[in-house]
This record gives C-alpha cells, sequence and structure tokens, in this order.
C-alpha cells in the first residue's frame, strides 16, 4: 500500500494487533513477575506453603520407590535439549510437507528458542535458591525460579499447538491437545515430587510458556495482516504467508 508521498503505508489493523500482543503477553508477564517478587522477598504465607507441599510430595516419593523411578525416568526424558530436538523436527517436517507454512514454522522455532533461553535469564534475576528437604530424592543444579522443565514444556505446547493446528483434523486436534496438555501437567508435577521445584516455581514455568508462546503468535499475526480489519485466523492459508503473497 503506498500513500499519495509515495512512501509505503502499513495497514491499519497492524498497531492495533501488536498491541494485542503486548496485552497478551502483560497479561501472563503481571501474574510471573508478582510471584517472583515474592519468592525473592520471602512472603511468609507463600514460602510456608511452598515448604509444606514440598514435604508432603517428597514423602509421597521417597515411600514409594517404584514412583520415585518413574519421576527420574521422565525427568530425563523430558530434558529441554531434548524436547526441543523433537520439537524443531516437528517444525522442519511441516515445512518440507506445507511449504506455504513456512514463516509459521520459522515462527515457531524462533519462539521456541528464545523460550528457552529467556527462562534463564529470569532464573538469573530472581536467583531463588531449590528446596530443601531432610532426605533429598533428587537434585539438580541453578536457581529454581521458575522451572526451566516446566516453563519450557509449556513454551513447546503452547507453539506446536498453534503451528500444528491448520494441518490436523478435529479429532487430532483434540488428541494433540490433550496429549500436549498432559506432557506439561506431569512434568509439573515431577518437579514437585522430586523436591527439585517449588510449587510456586511451577506454576510460573506454566504461566510463562503459555503466555510467551500466545503473544508471540498474536504478534507475527499482527506483523502483516491479511486485511486492516480481518480477525486474524490460526490458519497459516490466511496469515502471513498468503498476505505476503496480496502485498
Amino acid at each position: 500500500m503506498v500513500d499519495r508521498h509515495g512512501l509505503v503505508a502499513r495497514p491499519a489493523g497492524r498497531g492495533r494487533r501488536l498491541l494485542k500482543a503486548v496485552g497478551f503477553g502483560l497479561a501472563f508477564a503481571v501474574p510471573v513477575t508478582a510471584l517472583a517478587f515474592v519468592v525473592r522477598e520471602k512472603f511468609l504465607p507463600v514460602i510456608q506453603l511452598d515448604e509444606r507441599l514440598i514435604v508432603a510430595a517428597t514423602d509421597i516419593t521417597r515411600d514409594n520407590p517404584w514412583f520415585r523411578t518413574a519421576l527420574l525416568v521422565w525427568q530425563e526424558a523430558t530434558q529441554p535439549r531434548w524436547v526441543y530436538i523433537v520439537a524443531s523436527g516437528v517444525c522442519l517436517l511441516l515445512w518440507r510437507r506445507h511449504r506455504e507454512l513456512a514463516t509459521r514454522c520459522l515462527w515457531a522455532f524462533i519462539t521456541m528458542m528464545v523460550a528457552w533461553n529467556l527462562q534463564l535469564v529470569l532464573k538469573e534475576v530472581v536467583q531463588r535458591a531449590r528446596p530443601v528437604v531432610s532426605d533429598p530424592v533428587s537434585h539438580a543444579p541453578g536457581y529454581s525460579f521458575p522451572s526451566g522443565h516446566v516453563a519450557n514444556a509449556a513454551a513447546i505446547a503452547a507453539v506446536l499447538t498453534i503451528l500444528l493446528w491448520p494441518v490436523l483434523s478435529a479429532n487430532a486436534r483434540r488428541w494433540l491437545v490433550a496429549g500436549l496438555t498432559a506432557y506439561v501437567v506431569i512434568t509439573a508435577l515431577d518437579r514437585v515430587f522430586l523436591g527439585v521445584h517449588y510449587p510456586s516455581d511451577v506454576l510460573a514455568g506454566v504461566l510463562f510458556g503459555i503466555g510467551l508462546g500466545t503473544a508471540s503468535y498474536v504478534g507475527y499475526l499482527g506483523w502483516n495482516p491479511q486485511s486492516p480489519d480481518a480477525a486474524p485466523p490460526p490458519e497459516g492459508r490466511s496469515g502471513p504467508e498468503q498476505a505476503k503473497g496480496n502485498s
């Protein structure tokens, strides 16, 4: 679109959609920031609740060796590096089979890499120590807030759901959402029952991952909308890929 001065004009809806992306981001960033402040300042009611839940969870794990073994296997299988390799493979496979979704695949990959690194930055900012129990059932290095396993799991789940939505049937979509939700929930429980993260760390991880994935996608659609007033649907065939061909 060119204005009367010969300059390329941005679509009228772009600023509105980018503001919507910022709004989505803030809706999740505010509670994560509030939780970070609470744990950093050691707000007593939250700290005491975290401690009680960690003791109760690790007692259950300690009393059931088979449960501890299953948790440790899940912990290793869901190390972010392994899951990101699989998720990146999904992006590559989708790009090979659906070239019209090329920028959507690139968006997904970049968003996941940003999530992986940003949660590490947040850990360094908050610097919360790991839980300490009298008879630990597992150990993990680094800081505790937010849970890296959970933050990455939630981000991957949100991104893959959005990425694959246009190419799946209604039944396949239900299975995808159910499977990825189970992956996030089990990972969250795994971290608490192994005693390597407080429940508030896990909650922050979920909010961080879902918030980042959602806000990133809204921003991706808003950057190059199909038309100023068109609602941005999740289908890649009517998103930025098609918009580039119509510009």
